[in-house]
């Protein structure tokens, strides 16, 4: 028997969202004391929707009060759905007397694709809003987790579905409870859970916007970027002169390709080349502004008293992605594809790190003399055959062996450039 059958022809097993759920002993009958735990909990759960930061802190809470007030709780988990980039969906997993478990299912993984075999999956599939499956009479054994929680003593489990608001991607969560008790849960604990579910929802909704702002605006400016967006430098100006090592890279006759590839191929090529440009930057405390075209624009902010540091730090991005995008190249010609250089330029100097733009179009990044500098440097690479130059300051801080290669006029720049490579450093 599925749990379509369970919850449409057995209303005794059933199990509802709103008042008139059955089996709920109505309000005016229960004890005076029963309401005020109920109340207790959903005043503990609005406390944690203001001040908690993770949905395995509500799931684990509600859970701990529940089993202390008599509810056989063996399992639980909250699932909802994601809007980063590399997952569909995260989850927290409790377990009687043992730590939360919190996974993510990324998009196209093996988890994903199982989700389809799930008892949340058949719910949804059928616009249906709750579910149970008596364990201990062997029902839901086709859903493997199902089928796990059986062997391991599972009796009873439970699942409902509370909607989010429909304009909002994060659609909804799925709250599910296995028991391990002989005859598993009551209608009236079941009656008692469900008055806790918009508590709930609502609680797991303010966690799930607040995380998923962060990570979003993390994903599109840089996590040191979106913290200080999200600490209030948000109006145009605002923002401050900081010392910094640059780097720019940019993809070698990569105009070229779009005469002869796809524009999907032209995007494949491109997020291979910057997910490890982001990889070997991110991986030495830097920090990537701007996708421009074929292009990043990546800062490593200086110490007042080590700016050395972040010179050796841009200087190890640098040559780490530099030897990894020849092994792409290789991997990537060996099944016909093309191979695509990479130039990068590393220079040191101030810059205006804040909020640009119109009223109300912002762009937080960098901007200045030196910005223009590293810029124009890096034109240079192919007139002077080089992947990889230091200007005079980012030379002289880093305080590595160079070879001097000349004096350079800078296309809108009055100073001449003084320009090196690594010392040895090959064409």
């Amino acid at each position: 028997m599925g749990a379509r059958d369970i919850a449409l022809s057995s209303p005794v097993r059933r199990v509802g969202l709103r008042a008139s759920t059955v089996g709920k002993i109505p309000s005016g009958c229960r004890p005076h004391s029963e309401i005020e735990k109920i109340n207790d909990h959903i005043q503990w759960l609005i406390e944690q929707g203001i001040t908690c930061e993770h949905i395995g802190d509500l799931v684990a809470g509600l859970c701990d009060r529940l089993i202390a007030a008599g509810v056989p709780i063996w399992r639980a988990s909250i699932r909802m759905p994601s809007l980063h980039p590399m997952y569909r969906g995260v989850a927290a997993n409790f377990e009687r007397g043992g730590a939360i478990v919190l996974e993510n299912a990324e998009h196209g993984s093996e988890t994903e694709r199982n989700f389809e075999m799930t008892p949340i999956f058949h719910l949804l599939s059928r616009g249906e809003k709750t579910g149970r499956w008596n364990l201990a009479k062997g029902e839901g054994l086709q859903y493997a987790e199902l089928n796990e929680f059986a062997l391991a003593g599972g009796t009873d489990h439970v699942i409902s579905i509370f909607e989010f608001p429909k304009e909002v991607a994060l659609r909804g969560l799925g709250f599910s409870l296995t028991s391990d008790a002989p005859g598993g849960f009551s209608d009236d604990q079941l009656a008692i859970i469900q008055e806790l579910l918009p508590a709930l929802g609502l609680a797991a909704y303010r966690v799930a916007v607040s995380k998923t702002a962060t990570e979003i605006l993390a994903v599109y400016t840089g996590a040191r970027t979106s913290a200080r967006i999200l600490a209030g430098e948000t109006r145009r100006g605002m923002g401050g002169s900081i010392d910094a090592a640059i780097l720019i890279a940019d993809l070698r006759n990569f105009t070229a390709l779009t005469e002869v590839y796809q524009p999907a191929e032209i995007v494949g090529f491109l997020n291979e080349h910057f997910e490890l440009i982001d990889r070997h930057v991110e991986e030495n405390s830097g920090e990537i502004l701007k996708f421009m075209g074929d292009s990043v624009l990546a800062i490593f902010p200086t110490e007042a008293e080590d700016p050395q540091k972040a010179c050796k730090a841009a200087l190890a991005s640098a040559q780490n992605l530099l030897k990894a995008n020849e092994e792409l190249n290789r991997e990537r010609t060996r099944h016909g594809g093309p191979d695509i250089g990479i130039d990068v330029v590393l220079h040191l100097g101030e810059v205006f790190y804040g909020n640009v733009g119109a009223h109300g179009r912002l762009d937080f990044t960098v901007i200045g003399r030196a910005v223009n500098e590293a810029s124009r440097l890096e034109k240079l690479c192919g007139m002077l055959e080089q992947h990889l130059l230091l200007s005079e300051s980012f030379a002289a801080t880093c305080a590595v062996p160079c070879d001097y290669l000349g004096s350079f006029e800078l296309r809108g720049v009055s100073k001449r450039a003084d320009v090196f490579r690594l010392a040895g450093a090959a064409s």
